[in-house]
């Protein structure tokens, strides 16, 4: 697709046959953090359903937590995703996977985006999310809150498909200094991936291109 931005008429075919050639491929590891503590709180029901379809920003989001190695040292990941475009919301990072972590990336999401109340939040079942003060956060902002059934990651494809794409493009293909080497070069990945990468169900544009045309459309 971003050939055919810059011009260049080439089949996609061709393009993996290439790629094949020069021995060029996505690197895809696994590295799972789990936080599902048992039912430590109130588990919400999955109101998303995998309906993943949302006809405007800001009406369902969904947010999950990873980690991440860095010459042995573990951080974490707490980013929020408008399903609409894709769109990275916010995120926070944290060398604990503690509460503070997603209630500072839920300021973060209020004090960036105009919540209407009716807006859709979705998460896996982690103690973090059944927290009562996560919780009540939610409801003080007219957030509706949805969780994945437990055990099933394809209720929540849409964070663990950007998880995949980050960490093939910025995190396995690359060597950082130190953490705040990759602090740095991850807020540039982040700017990249909403404003740059483009997306075929995009329609070859970015997500905040997306986002923008459309908002003139409207």
């Amino acid at each position: 697709m971003q050939l055919r931005n810059e011009g260049f008429k080439v089949n996609h075919k061709t393009v993996y046959r290439l790629m094949k050639e020069e021995s060029l491929k996505n690197v895809r590891k696994r590295c799972s953090y789990h936080s599902y503590r048992g039912e430590t709180g109130v588990v919400a029901k999955n109101i998303l359903n995998r309906n993943f379809s949302a006809t405007a920003p800001n009406q369902k989001w969904t947010t999950d937590v990873t980690q991440v190695d860095i010459n042995g040292s573990w951080c974490y990941l707490s980013p929020i995703l408008d399903m609409y475009n894709g769109e990275i919301v916010c995120y926070t990072l944290s060398d604990r996977p503690n509460l503070n972590m997603v209630m500072k990336m839920l300021e973060k999401a209020y004090a960036t985006r105009d919540i209407k109340k009716g807006l859709v939040l979705h998460s896996d079942q982690g103690w973090h999310y059944q927290h009562y003060n996560y919780q009540m956060s939610l409801k003080q902002h007219g957030i509706i809150q949805s969780m994945s059934r437990r055990g099933n990651c394809l209720d929540n494809a849409m964070m663990e498909n950007f998880f995949g794409i980050m960490k093939s493009e910025l995190l396995y293909p690359n060597t950082f200094k130190n953490m705040e080497h990759f602090k740095q070069e991850l807020r540039k990945y982040i700017e990249y991936y909403n404003n740059d990468r483009i997306k075929l169900r995009l329609k070859g544009m970015s997500p905040v291109q997306y986002r923008v045309c459309n908002s003139f459309l409207s």
